[in-house]
């Protein structure tokens, strides 16, 4: 059966990580902008596409959005007591490695099932500019098969705090601008996917280039 929203725990630990440390750093350290929160489905499975630049970038994003969205995490980290638990209730789900595609897209229908919003960088990995030169049609699949949409953001900035071999985030604006979902490619077939993928990142690169 289908939920519409995540279970309420995760929604009580989302709301007290967000309001007492990642809000703060994003207002406060970062001098964060947010555009086009009004846009953000407040309930129902959704499929988050954006850019990435920064290990920082999945708290900032959920933060945004004003909603939990689940991110896959490395398997090994689900075996370290306490982080397991807190990471598991912030909306991580793990993926073993070597099987990640399949083991990632199993796990985020699972998650899209139980209304959770699932977050997918574009891209895959970061980016030294935020830009995304290879986007990957994985998250479009995923809509696909779940039938719900796709919503682009952009993150602006991230790139810049941190610089090589440095371990301390640097204070730099950031801005984040959320665009308006994109519906889910009606089938899997490929080459549907691939006009999806595409437009998400034409919309990001769109929001991206806002700037400031």
């Amino acid at each position: 059966m289908r939920r519409d929203r995540e279970p309420p725990i995760n929604l009580l630990w989302y709301h007290l990580f967000k309001w007492s440390v990642v809000s703060p750093m994003l207002s406060l350290y970062f001098r964060g902008r947010v555009y086009g929160a009004g846009q953000v489905p407040k309930i129902g499975g959704l499929v988050v596409v954006a850019n990435h630049a920064s290990d920082f970038d999945p708290p900032l994003l959920s933060a945004a959005v004003r909603r939990p969205v689940s991110f896959m995490a490395k398997e090994e980290l689900f075996k370290v007591p306490v982080l397991s638990q807190a990471i598991r209730l912030y909306g991580a789900y793990p993926v073993k490695r070597g099987s990640a595609d399949r083991s990632a897209i199993r796990e985020a229908l699972k998650q899209l099932d139980q209304g959770w919003a699932v977050g997918i960088f574009l891209q895959g990995t970061r980016t030294r500019d935020g830009r995304i030169p290879d986007p990957k049609i994985g998250a479009a699949l995923i809509a696909a098969k779940a039938q719900v949409p796709l919503l682009p953001v952009s993150l602006w900035g991230s790139h810049r705090v941190f610089t090589k071999g440095s371990s301390v985030p640097r204070s730099v604006p950031l801005t984040i601008r959320i665009g308006a979902p994109i519906a889910p490619p009606p089938t899997a077939a490929r080459e549907g996917l691939e006009a999806i993928t595409a437009q998400c990142a034409t919309e990001i690169h769109r929001l991206h280039d806002l700037g400031r």
